[in-house]
Formats: C-alpha cells, structure tokens, sequence
C-alpha cells in the first residue's frame, strides 16, 4: 500500500526544486517540488519524496486530522 502526506510549505529553494514540508508535531523534511507549481504556504500531497498535489487548506486540515485520529486509535490499542 502507498500512501501520500499532506504537508504545509514552509520554505522554497528554487535551484534545487525543494521545499521544506512542515507535517504538523514538529516532523518537517524536504520534498521535490518539481511536479507541481507552489508557493510558501501552499498545502501539498508527498509521496515517497515527491509533492504530486497541491490540495486547498480545508481538504489538506480534514486529511490531517483523519491520520491524527488513526495514530490515537493505534496508540489505544497497544
């Protein structure tokens, strides 16, 4: 199964066609952004280092919480 994360841009370095992609609970990495057309702020799909979707805030804020709720449902049953 492949899964994509929705990620906030918080930074842009252009030359390298990276971003640095804040997760939420302090996880931030770098993503190729060479696919898709962003801007700091931006809200982004990543899968397997790529961003492949810009998404709107409300979409990528809904899909957020849904793997919050799936970690704390995880997190119960240990």
């Amino acid at each position: 199964m492949c899964l994509a994360i929705p990620g906030k841009i918080i930074a842009l370095d252009r030359k390298r066609n990276a971003a640095t992609v804040d997760y939420g609970s302090g996880t931030k990495r770098k993503a190729n952004v060479s696919l898709v057309q962003v801007k700091v702020g931006d809200y982004i799909l990543v899968h397997a280092g790529f961003a492949i979707q810009v998404l709107d805030e409300k979409e990528a804020q809904e899909t957020l919480a849904l793997f919050k709720e799936m970690l704390s449902l995880q997190e119960e049953d240990r």
